[in-house]
Order: structure tokens, then sequence, then C-alpha cells
């Protein structure tokens, strides 16, 4: 009746997912590393049940693996779990009441995700981050669809090459054309894990994938998936007065040279006939080095404003606290710089 599809580009992690499905769940492994690596086998009968089938997609991103899983099973429903998700003891019982208990129209059943936090401080930037995918709607770390309905709409849009908005994209596919999507009661736990110090920088180029949502289903699509209006508008704003500041920066100090270098030649300016010598060349410098310093500040204060909405409600150690003020120094322009690529490539 159902067939669990889990992508994955070999991670670690993927022995746990398994390992908590059992030995009596037909499980499709997709492996989405690019064809010709010389990774070793994702999978072993040494730490897999045998009733675990590998299939490739040759390194096409997450939304093609996914297509490939679930062609290639056979049943009327596939259920989609990540590779760093661990299913809850009882949960391929608890699917199956899930899924019989949905109507007709129900194309889809979503799991509910547990993320462990740590115990005795606040959580990191990233664990809060994590965290957020206990109340996400439509997310792949533990969803099932019908294979009827994946069929009717084309399976997942693979123009979308990262593991971030895919599933949304998909969701509201399904959902526009008069299906229902229904929260089950089964529980996969989805730990938390260290992605490195610039990992929140390149989580930015999920902006470009945005780009792409607005172009599929219009300006009102992040409401329709439940979503938070983000702070791309601030980042520009934070961006644009970084750009301005150093650009008048530099025009003031290119000014200031011009003017060292005509000093001696000013000083040798006849008087005029009212008896003064004509304005400054120095008064051009200070014209240009205000509004480089109003602007520098604006940046300052959106970028200090940005890193305390990081900092604030987190542990506020020294390393979190330097990974914040660093990365939320480059994230503005990164995530313009994506989401500016991306519009520029669904125009194309």
């Amino acid at each position: 009746m159902i067939t669990v599809v889990v992508p994955t580009v070999g991670r670690p992690s993927l022995r746990a997912t398994l390992a908590a499905l059992g030995p009596d769940v037909p499980v499709i492994v997709v492996d989405d590393r690019p064809a010709g690596h010389d990774g070793p086998p994702l999978v072993t009968s040494a730490h897999v049940p045998a009733n675990v089938r590998v299939v490739t997609s040759g390194g096409r991103g997450p939304a093609a693996a996914r297509n490939a899983g679930w062609r290639a099973a056979a049943t009327p429903w596939i259920a989609f779990l990540d590779d760093d998700v661990v299913p809850a003891p009882g949960w391929y019982e608890a699917l199956l009441k899930d899924l019989a208990e949905l109507p007709p129209e129900a194309a889809g059943s979503q799991g509910r995700i547990e993320v462990p936090l740590p115990d005795g401080r606040r959580p990191t930037d990233a664990e809060r981050n994590t965290a957020g995918l206990a109340g996400a709607l439509w997310i792949t770390a533990d969803i099932a669809y019908r294979r009827a309905a994946l069929e009717r709409v084309g399976g997942f849009d693979e123009r979308f090459p990262r593991a971030y908005r895919e599933d949304a994209d998909l969701a509201l596919r399904l959902t526009n054309r008069g299906h229902t999507l229904a929260w089950g009661e089964r529980v996969t736990v989805h730990p938390v894990r260290d992605d490195g110090f610039w990992a929140s920088v390149r989580f930015q180029r999920g902006n470009a994938d945005d780009a792409l949502m607005r172009r599929l289903h219009g300006p009102g699509w992040r409401e329709a998936i439940g979503g938070a209006r983000g702070r791309l508008r601030r980042h520009a704003a934070t961006t644009a007065l970084g750009l301005a500041a150093a650009g008048l920066g530099l025009a003031a100090l290119l000014t200031r040279r011009r003017a060292e270098q005509r000093r001696a030649a000013f000083r040798l300016t006849p008087l005029r006939a009212d008896g003064r010598r004509a304005a400054s060349p120095l008064t051009a410098r200070r014209s240009l080095a205000w509004p480089a310093v109003v602007a520098g500040a604006g940046w300052a204060a959106m970028t200090a404003e940005f890193a305390w909405a990081r900092i604030a409600p987190g542990p506020r150690t020294p390393g979190e606290v330097l990974r914040m003020a660093v990365t939320s120094v480059l994230i503005p322009p990164v995530a313009v710089a994506h989401r500016l690529r991306g519009e520029w490539k669904v125009r194309r």
C-alpha cells in the first residue's frame, strides 16, 4: 500500500532514518550524488534492512530525486522522508491509520515534526531555524501523497534545485486543483545538526527559489503556504545603504586627493574683483563626505538591529555572538544578490 522514498546525498544520518523504519517497510533510497562520484555505497547489508532498494537520480536535486523515487514505486501511496529525520516508534502503523482516515479529496497527509532542543540553555540561531519545521506546512521531512495525485500534477517541479520550496510548490498545485492536505498523528523527530559557521549565509540561496515561487504562484504565495514575510526588503535597504556609503566614501576620497593636488595652485589663485578667492576645492569633498557618513550610519544601525534580533533570543556565548555578528554583515547583500539572480533566471 505504501512505499517510503528517501532522497539522499549520502549523509551519515541516513542510517538512523532507515534503522528507525525497520525491516518490514518498503523503502526506496534515491542516491542523488552526481554520476561518476567516488563515494562509498549508500547502503550495505551491514546496516540496512533487506527491503531497501536504491535508485539513482544523477545529482539533479531533491525534487528530481523524489520524482525518481515515486516513479520507481508501484504502491498507491508514497511517503517521503528526509534523510536526516528519525521516525518515532510505531511510525508506520500510525501512518497507515492516518491514511485510512483521509477523505477521498485529500491528496496527502503530513506528519508531525518534533525538534529536540537542548536543555539548560536557550537555542542558537541555527537550532531555532530547525525548530521552525515543527509548525511548517507541507514539508517533505514527513509527508505522504497519493500516487494518483502526483501523476496528475507531474510530481515535484525540478526547476527547484535545492531542498527548498519544492515541497510548498507541489502542495499549492494540488490545492489549486481542489485537493486537500491533512495533518496526521504520526510523529517524526528532526534532530538539530551543526551545518557550520557559514550555514546561514549559504541558506540565502533559497531567495532565488522565492523568485520562482512568485513567478509561478503570484505575489500571495507566501501567505498561501502560511509563511511569514521575510526580511528581504530590509536586507535590500541595508545593502543599498552600504553601497551608498561605500560609493560616496570612495568619491569623497578621490575628491580629497584631487583637492590636495590642487592646493598649491589654489593658494596662488589671484583675487577676484570683489577681493575674494574662488571657493575651496575642499568644499566638494565635504559635501560628499557627509552623505557617506549618514549612509554608513544607517547601514551600521540596520546591521546591528539584524544581528541583535538573532543574538538576543540565543545563548549569547562568545562563539554564537561572533557567528551572528559576522554573518549578519554578509547575509543582506548575499540574500539580495541571490534574489536578483533568481528574478533574472525566471524571466529569461
